[in-house]
């Protein structure tokens, strides 16, 4: 028995003292190391906010209810594009498609070379009239105060559409002439589905059209939003998760109240609703372990160890990931009950009662596998299941391709101190459409959100720091100035 301790525990010595030889080893720095700095443009920052501000007062808003889109508005916007960026407009075509999204083309000399696309979308999403009191600024006020842009739009997504365009217009202030084409997509519906980036893609797919890169909205700077990293982390989005709302519906004989049978549709229902949420799927880590592979030699020993362990701590690691929404939300498709229908009145037994159960997919799971989840968890003939509103989760891009490495490599030369990760983006974004046109598609903002924040990202108080917007135009002078020249590897 004493031998049998004694190898016992000179297995657990030797199992610790690997983990910590590991904790010390596995991750190194794999960082872009910066030999030369970006040389920033100068941007004259008075007339770049106020034409920002501008574009903040004009209420591009997306209603799920159709009847209440304002055309004007969004006439607006492009009279404000085309009197803002004389430049573009006179050498980029422009197109609108489906009446109210808008194609720029500024033509390269080399056809030899894929084009870039660059995208972001003019609409915004609503206020809640109930919150609109706790504004500090007039939700489309376009205040500039205190070092600060307010309104909505600020974040989500007119930045990327207004630092795009003042990052063409400084291009071909300075003469620029592009060896390869470059294309920006903004889509006017974006937070309703997305109909003008549809409609886009069908557009490039008639041209027969196929992209470099392309670079939409989606990942973020984040400062204190990356467990254990102190560091503010560029998280870039590589992919993204698809969604999809599956109905539970069960049937009943109605009637009255007072004679209810034994198992009602409402309650069949509530049994096949605490089913499903008591089998979540199955949780994966490659997008945690990805994102930690690049920026995990920034952090503490006691985060290091247990990720540079998985072959042993695995089920530690996913226990604590899981432990919060915010991080399980990275490692599975998730599931959340969203709508309840039943009866009318209270002394009536429903004819029909039914759930609505939204469904964000990690790449690698599909609709029909949640179908067949939804089945099995479920196991009850008496539950029609059916899918409403599906789109697949996005496919997976490189991080070896020359768009992440020119996104990455723009970043750290624009600001060593920020440690670049890819990331799995949540919500859906316009580029989502595009599958098809790229395999490298990628989504991120140079815009920097912390956990205070992050909270305005369709928020209240919904805001930005006049440097960010301004380090927004620098970042996308730089990547389109490279893109443009048509160079295919980073030095």
């Amino acid at each position: 028995m004493k031998k049998v301790l004694l190898v016992i525990g000179a297995v657990v010595l030797a199992l610790v003292l690997v983990a910590v030889y590991r904790g010390f080893t596995v991750f190194v720095d794999q960082q872009y190391q910066v030999s030369t700095p970006l040389q920033k443009i100068q941007v004259d920052e008075t007339a770049a906010l106020q034409r920002f501000s501008q574009a903040i007062k004009l209420p591009t808003i997306s209603y799920d209810d159709r009847s209440h889109f304002d055309e004007a508005a969004f006439i607006a916007f492009h009279q404000h594009l085309q009197d803002s960026f004389p430049l573009v407009q006179q050498h980029a075509e422009r197109s609108i498609i489906a009446g109210f999204s808008l194609v720029y083309h500024l033509k390269g000399q080399d056809p030899s070379l894929k084009p870039a696309l660059f995208m972001g979308h003019m609409d915004v999403v609503p206020i809640e009239e109930s919150s609109r009191d706790a504004w500090q600024q007039a939700p489309f006020s376009g205040a500039i105060k205190d070092g600060v842009v307010w309104g909505r739009g600020t974040i989500d997504d007119k930045v990327s559409v207004m630092a795009l365009m003042e990052a063409m217009e400084l291009l071909l202030q300075h003469g620029a002439a592009p060896q390869r084409d470059i294309y920006f997509a903004f889509g006017h519906d974006e937070e309703a589905g997305g109909d003008g980036a549809k409609a886009i893609a069908q557009y490039f797919k008639e041209q027969n059209l196929t992209f470099e890169f392309v670079l939409d909205e989606g990942g973020i700077v984040a400062d204190g939003l990356v467990p254990g990293i102190q560091q503010p982390v560029a998280l870039v989005g590589i992919a993204e998760k698809g969604f999809v709302n599956f109905r539970l519906r069960v049937k009943g004989e109605g009637g009255h109240s007072s004679q209810p049978p034994n198992h009602a549709a409402a309650g069949v229902l509530a049994q096949a609703i605490v089913a499903v949420e008591n089998n979540q799927m199955p949780a994966k880590l490659d997008f945690f372990s990805q994102m930690f592979e690049r920026i995990a030699y920034a952090a503490p020993l006691e985060t290091r160890l247990p990720l540079a362990n998985l072959w042993l701590l695995s089920p530690v690691v996913k226990q604590a990931v899981l432990a919060k929404p915010s991080t399980a939300a990275s490692t599975r498709t998730t599931i959340a009950v969203t709508m309840l229908q039943g009866s009318n009145k209270s002394n009536v037994l429903p004819d029909e009662a039914s759930a609505l159960v939204n469904f964000r997919i990690l790449p690698g799971d599909t609709v029909e596998s949640i179908r067949q989840h939804l089945h099995k968890v479920i196991d009850n003939p008496a539950v029609e299941i059916s899918a409403e509103l599906a789109n697949e989760a996005s496919a997976v891009s490189s991080t070896t391709s020359l768009g992440f490495q020119l996104i990455e490599s723009t970043i750290r030369r624009l600001d060593e101190g920020i440690l670049v990760a890819p990331y799995l983006v949540m919500a859906a974004t316009d580029s989502r459409h595009f599958q098809g046109l790229s395999d490298n598609i990628y989504r991120f903002m140079l815009v920097t959100l912390n956990p205070q924040t992050l909270k305005q990202f369709h928020g209240v108080n919904e805001q930005i720091a006049t440097k960010d917007y301004i380090r927004a135009i620098q970042f996308y002078y730089a990547m389109l100035s490279q893109a443009a020249s048509g160079q295919n590897t980073i030095n």
